[in-house]
């Protein structure tokens, strides 16, 4: 397993570098002060990970933590029989690693060049325990994945192919524009076949429906995504 670069943070800095932070404000750390994120930033360490490089594997023991600031991390749980499912795709400004259990539930590798600020999970736990409001803060987050959790159940159980992929692009979209603002364009660096894993497809049905979809002109595949060319129709699908 490649090892991720690594290199403390200098807390001198930390004002002009997490009150510029692109992710700040729909991250953790928008709950903080900036003498807060001073103090954060002293346990910080910068990582980054390359393309399927891998930031924690499943049943490890969690000795770090992670707040995703660029690039797209892939989440999934291996079977015993050695298939993956993938459970979710963490964005900049997604939290990862935080559970009550000592081991990770799930693996975590780099869809694409991934930047994380990494945290030793003594050390945040610690600072945490002084920071009722970044608790908080973080208990909204964990509320959120939990409702992402039980939507996924929906999709995956309910729904037609042309519904689980009109809602995972909606969803992605609406996820990408708390970070970029409003756009018909929705970056997707992960394969096909990651796509197919995720919403219980093979990857022959996820490349026919995208590319129906794009001869129904509801889609533009474009290099390392797809344009909404009719978002209502997949609004429509996506909310069915």
């Amino acid at each position: 397993m490649a090892t991720s670069q690594t290199a403390p943070v200098a807390c001198c800095h930390a004002k002009e570098n997490c009150l510029d932070c692109k992710v700040r404000l729909v991250s953790v750390c928008a709950a903080l002060e900036s003498h807060e994120l001073c103090a954060l930033d002293t346990m910080a360490q910068h990582a980054a990970f390359e393309p399927k490089e891998t930031l924690f594997l499943q049943d490890h023991r969690v000795e770090s933590l992670y707040n995703v600031t660029e690039g797209i991390v892939r989440l999934y749980k291996l079977l015993p029989d050695g298939r993956r499912q993938i459970v979710g795709f963490a964005l900049p400004g997604d939290f990862l690693g935080l559970a009550m259990a000592d081991e990770y539930g799930v693996c975590a590798d780099a869809v694409d060049s991934v930047t994380a600020c990494r945290f030793s999970r003594a050390a945040f736990s610690h600072f945490l325990d002084q920071k009722p409001h970044l608790l908080r803060r973080l208990h909204e987050f964990a509320t959120h994945e939990l409702s992402l959790a039980q939507d996924q159940m929906v999709v995956l159980g309910r729904r037609t192919a042309d519904e689980k992929i009109a809602s995972f692009l909606i969803g992605l979209r609406n996820r990408w524009s708390r970070l970029t603002g409003a756009s018909v364009t929705i970056h997707l660096p992960m394969s096909r076949q990651d796509i197919a894993d995720f919403l219980g497809l093979t990857i022959e049905t996820v490349s026919r429906t995208l590319s129906r979809f794009a001869r129904e002109k509801a889609i533009l595949i474009v290099p390392d995504g797809v344009r909404l060319l009719d978002p209502s129709r997949l609004e429509q699908l996506a909310e069915t």
